[in-house]
């Protein structure tokens, strides 16, 4: 039997069985939790993880704000905010008998930066500072920026004291890492040696102070500086001169937002798909997140696949449908040429190829039962001797293809189990909820609502037929 097949293991595709089993509700439910950050790798549904659960704690009697950051167009649309937004807006359709409300938003990421320059400068000097062309472009897309302010808005919301729970969707990186390790990149960089460099012509002052910037801005800039020319290097200049009185408090705040990540009453949940690079990222950023002393609630597996036919293995599967597709490939019983004739019928001598076995000599052939006038009509190019065995041929083609279709699904899930289980026997002390692949996007507070209850039963439940 191939080690791929799940019937090697008495539960099938569903023998995870990992040290601890996430209690999503009691996480949502404590009072003493009043952030959870949902965390991963890009493209593994953290977006829908987020909204689920904050839609679940709102209809448990939480006051709820999910920071959402790019989400999915139907996705917003069902939480009723259909445009970018950087102010929490109550989303309407929510159970709200337990006493609860949902809010969401969507991270604007340079209205955020604006609102901190607003916020610690004289409106003289916010002025220059948003007008800055070298500004506009740091705060549109500078590397770290998303994430950088997605803390600082955490911080933020956090501060209002207005929030029984905030869910943190965060941004959509190559890497999980890139969540905490942008912020104090960007930090370094606000805070760091270039700056000085870069802000020492503005207190030198005059032509002198010029000269050192051109001189001193060569080095950094190479072909940059000189297909921009003296107004790019301007601009730098007279951007650090604004900000001088500002970069200390970016370190100030990353470090402080930090230690919120830290703080008792945080819980980090880690989404993953049953894939193996999403879950290599996912092992590592538990590991990060215990170095960095940060409490990890568990780990969600989303989109897990899983089959109601699992005790037909692979190899039962592909071997069916070999013998249909050519019955000289398996051995078969006597009488599997009988299948397809009514009692008393012995079998066609012209059968079809599910039927192709030898007839005695003394089998004398019985005449075909009559085809009703409603049958399909046979194409012209269809000889009257082939036209019989035609709808024969086509169903066992047909169950040919389900069985191998059935086959390569058996593989999937016995790679998922595998790579499931790698997971667990290297962080057996991580607890684990699935959910399972569903047949398409979640689009309304109905879908959110199923996902929640899927995220609280920790098995991934096959869907109903039909959804």
């Amino acid at each position: 039997m191939s080690p791929d097949d799940p019937a090697r293991h008495p539960e099938g595709a569903r023998r995870l069985t990992p040290a601890r089993v996430l209690d999503v509700d009691a996480l949502l439910e404590d009072p003493h939790n009043r952030i959870v950050v949902c965390c991963g790798s890009g493209g593994v549904g953290k977006t829908t993880t987020a909204a689920a659960l904050g839609l679940r704690a709102a209809e448990r009697g939480r006051k709820v704000v999910v920071l959402t950051i790019d989400p999915a167009r139907r996705l917003a649309q069902s939480m009723g905010i259909d445009s970018l937004d950087n102010t929490p807006r109550r989303v309407k359709g929510v159970d709200d008998a337990a006493g609860g409300e949902l809010h969401a938003m969507m991270l604007d990421m340079k209205r955020t930066f604006d609102e901190i320059v607003e916020s610690h400068a004289d409106p003289e000097r916010a002025a220059a500072i948003l007008g800055n062309p070298f500004y506009q472009s740091l705060s549109a897309g500078f590397a770290g920026t998303q994430e950088y302010m997605a803390m600082e808005k955490l911080g933020q919301l956090r501060a209002k004291d207005e929030w029984d729970l905030i869910v943190v969707d965060t941004p959509p990186s190559r890497s999980a890492l890139d969540f905490l390790d942008a912020p104090k990149r960007l930090g370094s960089f606000l805070d760091g040696k270039l700056i000085r460099v870069l802000l020492a012509p503005a207190k030198v002052g005059g032509r002198a102070g010029m000269k050192f910037l051109n001189v001193g801005m060569s080095m950094m800039t190479g072909v940059l500086g000189k297909v921009l020319g003296g107004q790019f290097l301007k601009d730098v200049q007279t951007f650090v001169a604004a900000m001088d009185s500002m970069f200390g408090g970016f370190r100030t705040r990353a470090d402080a937002t930090y230690k919120l990540l830290q703080a008792s009453g945080t819980a980090f949940l880690v989404v993953a798909a049953p894939e193996r690079d999403a879950l290599r990222e996912a092992a590592y950023f538990v590991e990060r997140l215990a170095a960095e002393d940060m409490p990890l609630a568990g780990l969600v597996l989303n989109r897990v696949h899983g089959s109601g036919a699992d005790r037909l293995s692979a190899e039962r599967a592909l071997a069916a449908a070999e013998n249909l597709e050519d019955p000289r490939i398996v051995d078969q019983d006597g009488g599997k040429a009988g299948v397809r004739t009514s009692p008393g019928n012995s079998p066609d001598p012209h059968g079809s190829s599910g039927s192709a076995v030898s007839v005695p000599d003394d089998a004398a052939p019985e005449t075909a039962p009559e085809v009703p006038d409603t049958s399909p009509e046979i194409s012209s190019d269809v000889t009257p001797a082939e036209a019989p065995d035609a709808p024969e041929r086509s169903v066992d083609a047909l169950a040919a293809g389900l069985l191998r279709l059935h086959a390569e699904r058996m593989h999937l899930l016995a790679r998922e189990q595998r790579t499931r289980d790698r997971f667990t026997a290297r962080h057996p002390e991580v607890a684990v909820t699935e959910v399972a692949a569903l047949p398409g996007d979640v689009h309304d507070l109905a879908g959110l609502r199923d996902i929640g209850a899927r995220l609280a039963t920790g098995r991934p439940e096959l869907p109903e037929p039909g959804a």
